[in-house]
């Protein structure tokens, strides 16, 4: 997922901007503004060191806005806050050009500074506001057999839905292999062997002359090898992107076969039971 698509980025990003603003307005605290033309307005600082501010305190609190303006520096870009300056060729920063209200000729005053971290958070906002707008439904997902969505929730978020099919399937074939000891077998003759309604390596528990407990051994048989190859096979063999809808339906039939082969017991351990 983009960066600017990311509403937890964009919050963080938002929190930093709120830390900068924090910080120089305790910066501006103190100093006093300049104002009228006996201070030659536009060629000495926008601001000055208040009457009996320490210099070491001064010296701390641009440091924390120095600081604090690193950590915000892609607030700017990211809501395209600039500032037009008559006579400067390029829209100025107004995060990066903090430092020059202290300068002579300075591109802002604080006020720019303080109106443009406030636009900027506004913008983060809304633009958080739509990120969360635009992601992919999750509805249902978490809850789903953890096998499943743990082997897709790190591709879920950033649309890379197929994948997220692929890794959950794989992820399903790779237990049961280990749990039938068929490590060699492809994954469809390990479906079809672990679940044959003849002799099956894993068993629907109950008593098999049960209607129930017989449709579900012949279910199985038909629905793991079936869901291997419509829903496996298709994630790795077809590169064709799913839609959102698509992969949960797919996600869900895995989620499914993940919890009845739960419920299997080994067929060997009924046999002796």
């Amino acid at each position: 997922m983009k960066a600017d698509h990311n509403p937890v980025y964009l919050r963080r990003v938002a929190e930093a901007v709120a830390g900068f603003r924090t910080a120089f307005q305790e910066y501006l605290n103190l100093h006093v503004e300049s104002s009228g033309v006996d201070t030659l307005r536009g060629l000495a600082p926008a601001v000055f060191p208040r009457a009996g501010a320490d210099a070491g305190e001064i010296g701390s609190a641009a440091s924390r806005v120095a600081l604090a303006a690193g950590r915000a520096c892609a607030a700017p870009g990211l809501t395209q806050t600039y500032i037009t300056v008559q006579g400067h060729p390029k829209p100025v920063d107004p995060i990066a050009a903090w430092r020059t209200v202290s300068l002579p000729k300075p591109l802002l005053e604080p006020g720019d500074v303080l109106d443009s971290a406030d636009q900027m958070l506004g913008r983060l906002e809304a633009m958080a506001w739509k990120a969360e707008a635009e992601l992919p439904p999750t509805t249902g997902v978490e809850a789903m057999h953890p096998t499943i969505w743990g082997a897709a929730k790190r591709l879920w978020p950033d649309g890379h839905y197929r994948l997220a099919v692929q890794s959950a399937a794989e992820r399903l074939t790779g237990q049961l292999r280990t749990r039938t000891g068929l490590a060699n077998l492809d994954a469809t003759n390990l479906y079809e062997k672990a679940f044959t309604a003849k002799r099956p390596l894993l068993l629907w528990p109950g008593d098999p002359a049960d209607r129930s407990v017989s449709s579900m051994i012949n279910g199985l048989a038909k629905y793991a090898p079936g869901v291997n190859m419509t829903i496996r096979n298709t994630a790795t063999h077809d590169d064709t992107e799913l839609t959102a809808q698509e992969a949960l339906e797919r996600l869900a039939a895995l989620s499914l076969l993940a919890r009845w082969i739960d419920e299997c017991q080994d067929a060997a351990d009924q046999a002796g039971s």
